[in-house]
């Protein structure tokens, strides 16, 4: 036969849920369950005996996480697919999926269809991510660090709200007036500002900066 056949390693703490995924999985005519697991150590021993195509693993496992199969996996292999299963499918868990190596990542409130859809996914792209809310995800988390200012750029604006220039704010922070330069254009493009004023009244709007400054302390 021309077509692949999948073989997939199921990780997951609860027999129930690994009977019905192992159920699901079986039905589809490219696919079989060639092991189970139900602990990080164990799947990390089946891993190394089966040399599985697919790895489907429980976010949390008795014995550590989901994460720790994907890392564990993704050193001896960037042929594997990774799919990291999970009731709690927020952006940070997206988010560590993708930094850990997984292939996708799917909620366990999801169709069964968008398990083998991402099994399928994974055994031909293992190192490309997929899921479901990943768009969302990156869409709130440019949102919200896009204004996020670092502690040194926040000292920064305070100087320029109080009208220095960049060689003065180097003065006052010990640093190059070209290291000043870099900080301010980096302020600037981060609040979507073109100059000093744009800026400052941005940073107020916000809330990065007071619109009325103390007179002492």
């Amino acid at each position: 036969m021309s077509d692949r056949h999948i073989r997939v390693l199921l990780v997951d703490d609860h027999q129930l849920i690994r009977d019905g995924l192992s159920g699901v999985l079986d039905l589809e005519a490219d696919m079989s369950i060639v092991g189970v697991a139900a602990t990080v150590a164990e799947a990390v021993a089946k891993y190394d005996e089966l040399s599985p195509d697919v790895v489907v693993t429980d976010l949390q496992l008795q014995d550590g996480t989901g994460l720790d199969v994907v890392r564990a996996v993704r050193k001896k292999s960037n042929e594997t697919g990774l799919i990291i299963l999970t009731m709690h499918s927020g952006d940070e868990q997206i988010f560590a999926a993708m930094q850990a190596g997984a292939s996708g990542f799917v909620g366990k409130d999801a169709p069964s269809s968008e398990v083998v859809k991402a099994a399928r996914h994974a055994a031909v792209s293992p190192r490309s991510f997929i899921a479901t809310g990943l768009v969302g995800a990156m869409m709130r988390r440019q949102s919200g660090e896009s204004t996020k200012l670092s502690d040194r750029e926040h000292e920064v604006l305070l100087l320029l709200a109080d009208g220095l220039g960049a060689a003065q704010i180097g003065d006052k922070l010990y640093l190059s007036e070209s290291t000043a330069k870099s900080h301010i254009a980096k302020i600037y493009q981060k609040l979507g500002a073109a100059n000093r004023a744009q800026a400052l009244v941005t940073a107020m709007r916000i809330g990065l900066l007071s619109s009325v400054k103390p007179s002492d302390s």
